[in-house]
């Protein structure tokens, strides 16, 4: 796993070399000061030597001075470099998310995902600054605090090496117990940030229906959850810091006592003792450090695991083994051959699906809801790939087009119309980014959403909110489809696209396609058969069948299920 991190540390590494280098300044005044408030007691005061105390107090003030700059510097180069392997970790999985088929996306939640790009990485990076921090220092301190006190009295040295046994027991011990804690702690901070995300979302949704309590209770159980697996993981944290202050203040005593008896039997004079004393408490202080970073190592551990997951993920969908990647859509030919699809492996959406759309014509989807009409188009721009047979565009199969050049061709309005933040023309120019103002405005025509767009003072530059909440859903519907006829798409995919906009509107909106889209293939599902009556050919699909097909005459005259429709919606619309 580490191996896979390793490439985030490279453009920082003079940070990582440079931090950890500079905390050993730190680490070389810590280790002296004792010492040299020895030589003052026993050279200076002893001996009453003003000009001694005088000349070992100015040495001691710019030891003091160094540390605090190698500090400074140790501190800056460390941040540097935890915030910079953060920042290209953070982009890569972003990336890494982006490139992730539909169906890679469905095994991960969107909150879990939220979780691994913020609090995940931030982990990651606030253990990596604190290891840098003390990567030497903690041993080096504990390393040099442990020879000057074996110098100053071998005997009392021996204290201490009884207690770093026991220590690093303990620590090993909590790291075993914390660790799983802390991966179920991270789990319940995927389910609370899951609730935020969908609670947020739907806010009008959750008002409407007066659904505000019920919502509250769900954040609460997810919520209670979330505190009662923290408490569980930082229990152990907890019971770590007093039991190894209580180890530093035993020995401590223990050190005070028997170091006492060797200054009174004259083996030990007094500077030396209160040297030793505070090389004891740098030792155990190095310990404690040295056993955070292990710690909260075991959670930025849990974290590192979590992304990777992210980072090694199978997109499922690549270009790997196209045969044609240069080849691009130039006509839009559709052929279906005993197609056969399935999410996840389970039971079967679409079966034995075969039929022929010719360049340039309209054809019109119909079915019941989960019938399998959107998961029968999602397979032409390869959103997911078949589990059979094949989808072949321009007489090639989906599968043999770099995935770049198969989408830029096909235009494809979603069954749930996004839009993002920013103003309308933004929006729009995700269609053809280099478009220019005059053919914006064609598009809007052609999808009727000039009229709303102008009406406004701010026009095109009306900014929306996030998932255009500040607009209609027919005028969302109508801005969707401008932006993807801006895409000049060979093929133009509309899942029932126009359900939130009149008749009249609609009307418009296909007489316009017809018009001025003659050599795009368009592909409309659609509720009513008002919206494609006009097709060159119909296909209705029940339970993930083709149960007829052909034009409007042809299934009037022949399927009785295309007749149970037409009927009981003209008999509808009638009453």
């Amino acid at each position: 796993m580490v191996k896979k991190f390793l490439k985030y540390i490279k453009p920082h590494l003079i940070y990582f070399i440079f931090g950890p280098l500079f905390m050993l300044t730190e680490v070389a005044g810590d280790v002296a000061m004792p010492k040299m408030m020895s030589l003052i007691i026993k050279n200076g005061v002893g001996a009453s030597d003003a000009g001694y105390i005088w000349k070992m107090g100015i040495a001691m003030i710019l030891t003091a001075v160094l540390m605090m700059a190698g500090g400074v510097l140790g501190c800056y180069f460390s941040a540097r470099a935890s915030v910079g392997f953060a920042a290209d970790l953070r982009l890569d999985v972003f990336k890494k998310v982006q490139s992730f088929s539909f169906e890679t996306i469905d095994k991960f939640s969107t909150g879990s995902l939220i979780t691994r790009l913020t609090n995940d990485i931030t982990q990651m990076q606030n253990v990596l600054r604190m290891a840098l921090t003390m990567l030497l220092r903690s041993p080096g301190m504990l390393i040099g605090a442990f020879i000057m006190a074996f110098s100053i009295n071998a005997k009392l040295a021996a204290v201490i090496a009884c207690v770093i046994p026991v220590l690093a027991f303990g620590i090993a011990t909590v790291i075993r117990i914390a660790m799983p804690r802390f991966n179920l702690m991270q789990k319940k901070l995927d389910a609370v940030n899951s609730k935020i995300q969908e609670n947020l979302t739907n806010m009008r949704v959750v008002k409407s229906f007066v659904r505000g309590d019920f919502e509250n209770k769900r954040f609460v159980k997810a919520n209670n959850s979330l505190r009662d697996s923290t408490l569980a993981a930082l229990n152990v944290v907890i019971l770590t810091m007093p039991l190894m202050t209580l180890t530093m203040n035993i020995t401590t005593i223990a050190v005070v006592w028997f170091g006492g008896k060797f200054v009174i039997a004259g083996g030990l004079d007094v500077g030396d003792l209160a040297a030793f004393t505070t090389y004891i408490v740098q030792i155990l202080m190095s310990l404690m450090m040295l056993s955070m970073i292990i710690l909260q190592g075991s959670r930025a551990l849990a974290s590192a695991q979590r992304v990777g997951e992210v980072l090694t993920a199978d997109c499922a969908l690549s270009d790997e083994g196209a045969k044609c990647k240069d080849k691009k859509v130039t006509n839009g030919d559709i052929e279906f051959k005993n197609v056969s699809f399935s999410y996840g492996g389970k039971n079967n959406v679409l079966e034995n699906i075969s039929f022929t759309v010719k360049a340039a014509q309209t054809v019109g989807i119909l079915g019941s809801t989960g019938s399998g009409k959107t998961s029968l188009v999602q397979l032409i721009p390869r959103l997911y790939d078949v589990n059979g047979g094949q989808v072949l565009v321009d007489g090639t199969d989906v599968r043999d087009y770099s995935l770049k050049n198969l989408r830029s061709g096909v235009g494809m309005v979603l069954q749930k119309n996004v839009l993002f933040s920013g103003s309308i023309m933004e929006n729009l120019l995700w269609g053809d980014e280099n478009a220019d103002r005059s053919e914006v405005e064609k598009c809007c025509d052609h999808a009727q959403a000039s009229g709303f767009i102008t009406a406004e003072e701010e026009g095109y530059e009306r900014e929306l909110g996030q998932g255009g909440v500040n607009v209609s859903g027919g005028q969302r519907q109508r801005l969707c489809i401008a932006r993807a006829l801006l895409k000049k798409p060979k093929i133009l995919i509309l899942d029932d696209s126009t359900s939130a906009v009149d008749t009249a509107t609609e009307a418009k909106i296909r007489q316009s396609l017809n018009t001025d889209l003659k050599d795009t293939t368009k592909i409309i599902i659609a509720q009513r058969i008002s919206s494609v009556i006009d097709a060159d050919e119909i296909i209705v699909i029940s339970d993930g069948h083709i149960a007829a097909k052909g034009p409007h005459d042809y299934l009037m005259q022949n399927s009785e299920e295309y007749r149970d429709i037409y009927y009981s919606q003209t008999e509808r619309e009638g009453a």
